[in-house]
């Protein structure tokens, strides 16, 4: 099935984005172009709206996708995303902080379907960081975050 086509806006937008770790894999939902081929994957997460904080905006996000309770740690990564999708240029301001809550539900589950507050179907997929911007593979987006993520998980795993 082809996805139904998205562009970006013609105006800023700010995210929140969370990531979830399991066995040291990214939860990540799969972003395809209009022809239904996947070009990359992204954490789960979506806008801020006005007035609310980024952590509310993420808590919210995760329990309308997933319907789950996330916890937030520690501080947030924060990221300017300037980004061509199907010839439409994006630009987007990130919040993308670590998050955990219980999987339980999702043991047994390699992937996840969920849907997005315009209907559209999602996947999120756990991946190897040391998988994803190879090339011929998916992109890990936004662009330059893998390479936050490994000078991040190096840093904690020195603390």
């Amino acid at each position: 099935m082809i996805p139904p086509k998205w562009r970006p806006p013609a105006h800023i937008k700010v995210k929140a984005l969370g990531l979830h770790w399991r066995e040291d894999k990214l939860l990540a939902a799969e972003v395809f172009d209009d022809q239904g081929r996947l070009q990359g994957v992204r954490p789960l997460g979506g806008s801020i709206e006005f007035g609310e904080q980024w952590q509310s905006a993420l808590m919210r996000e995760f329990k309308e996708e997933l319907s789950v309770d996330v916890e937030i740690k520690g501080s947030p990564l924060i990221m300017e995303n300037i980004y061509t999708h199907e010839g439409e240029v994006g630009h987007e301001v990130l919040f993308i902080c670590e998050v955990v809550f219980s999987t339980a539900m999702f043991r047994q589950h390699s992937s996840i379907e969920f849907h997005e507050d315009s209907g559209t179907p999602c996947t999120a997929r756990w991946f190897d960081l040391a998988e994803l911007d190879l090339p011929g593979g998916p992109a890990l987006f936004p662009a330059g975050l893998k390479t936050a993520l490994q000078g991040w998980l190096r840093s904690s795993s020195n603390t």
